[in-house]
């Protein structure tokens, strides 16, 4: 064990606060991100079907979104390295509040998809700048409790963000200057903040053949959960909407399942410490498929009945993705970590542009419940992958794994919460090149 460096009852809650002081700035950047995200993410297809916009054209405001936040992931580091840190991260911001007053103006799919694509790029390279500015003010030895803050505070102002909408009418324009106004304040506490600017960002490429070799489960599971999270995340108002519900059952219908899967995650990271990773991917899986087919054959459309169902789809499909991350990792070399994480999530975003496109025809076509038809087919495919691939290659041991991280909500994710959550310096990826 460990000694002792300070006598007992040394640490106390004073003490924690005034380590995270000089940190306060970029968590409440970030929480106005998160916020204003949420308010816009939810705000889109709830006037977008009171404006009659059909199902496809909103499926496809999903995947403007995902195009975006890919390319802001992979681009962002080339603009950081030109123009600076702070510089860069107020383009980003602003840029993403002229977009939502934009959509306000012209209410039409024509404009609000490449819109959205604007804003998913916006979004991740601001996310990417906040966090690279904790990782540099972050001791190692206080980075797993800052990580955990950090991931609470995007937690919570995402639901916020989303909740805010019971308190109005999506018909008006105050949702959406409200969430052009959470854009501008986020980009305040970093501007007048005193912190020093980061070091350069770290950039990922996609290595997709050396990702197959290392764990073809992973990549494939990665991708119908990319497929499936962003399908529900694009279009659950949608649904919402067509079976009756109200604005504020629909913000709960949204939200409750983000907060199911972050609870979720750490027993059943627990689980996936002690047992084969894929046993428990296979678990999840098959609990994410049963409360798809309850959506889609059980007919019943008591609010209710549907906030119940939506928390266990929650619990299985927003816990899935740290689990798949961590089975990549007990295979990958020492030292990849990032690449393996990194190379993951841009997968993650590959499925996250074709789900709510399949889906968005889908439900046009065969109405609402073909959203969990589509999550559901996603699932399929992951759970008999994931069984045939347990008859070709053996568990890791017990003893080889490495530690489960739990991660923030997928979307707000970025190759930069790869590094905040480890630390590990001489694991990132070179800077641009």
């Amino acid at each position: 064990m460990r000694p002792c460096r300070a006598p007992l009852g040394t640490f106390s809650l004073a003490s924690m606060l005034r380590s995270l002081a000089p940190l306060t700035a970029l968590f409440l950047g970030s929480a106005f991100l998160l916020l204003a995200g949420g308010l816009n993410g939810l705000i889109l297809p709830l006037r977008g079907q009171l404006e009659g916009f059909s199902a496809a054209s909103l499926g496809l405001l999903g995947t403007g979104w995902a195009i975006g936040y890919v390319a802001g992931c992979l681009r962002t580091p080339a603009l950081v390295a030109k123009v600076g840190h702070i510089r860069a991260f107020g383009v980003m911001c602003a840029l993403a509040a002229i977009t939502v007053l934009l959509s306000l103006i012209f209410l039409t799919p024509y404009v609000w998809i490449p819109f959205r694509a604007v804003s998913g790029f916006c979004f991740a390279g601001a996310a990417m700048i906040v966090e690279s500015w904790l990782n540099e003010r972050t001791e190692k030895s206080s980075r797993g409790r800052v990580f955990g803050i950090y991931t609470m505070v995007n937690l919570a102002a995402t639901t916020l963000g989303q909740m805010i909408l019971t308190a109005g009418d999506a018909r008006g324009f105050l949702f959406f200057v409200l969430a052009a106004i959470f854009y501008c304040m986020a980009l305040l506490p970093t501007a007048l903040s005193a912190t020093t600017t980061p070091t350069a960002l770290v950039s990922v490429s996609l290595d997709l053949p050396a990702l197959w070799r290392n764990s073809p489960i992973a990549v494939f599971a990665v991708l119908m959960v990319g497929v499936s999270n962003s399908t529900f995340g694009t279009l659950a108002a949608v649904y919402g909407a067509r079976v009756g519900l109200t604005t504020s059952e629909i913000a709960l219908f949204a939200s409750i399942p983000i907060l199911a899967g972050a609870a979720a995650q750490l027993p059943i990271g627990i689980l996936s410490d002690r047992h084969d990773r894929r046993l428990v991917l296979i678990g999840t899986a098959a609990l994410a498929l049963l409360a798809d087919a309850v959506f889609v054959l059980s007919g019943i459309t008591s609010p209710t009945f549907l906030l119940v169902n939506v928390a266990v789809f929650g619990t299985a499909v927003f816990a899935m993705y740290p689990v798949i991350v961590a089975h990549a990792n007990d295979h990958a070399d020492p030292g990849t970590f990032i690449q393996v994480s990194g190379g993951l999530l841009l997968v993650y975003g590959v499925g996250s542009i074709i789900g709510p496109t399949a889906a968005g025809f889908a439900i046009m076509t065969l109405g609402p419940e073909s959203l969990f038809m589509t999550t559901g087919a996603a699932h399929i495919l992951l759970l008999t992958f994931a069984l045939i691939r347990l008859r070709a290659r053996a568990a890791v041991p017990n003893q080889d794994k490495g530690s489960f991280q739990m991660s923030p909500v997928t979307r707000a994710s970025t190759p930069e919460t790869a590094v905040l959550a480890t630390g590990y310096e001489d694991e990132m990826v070179s800077p641009l090149d």
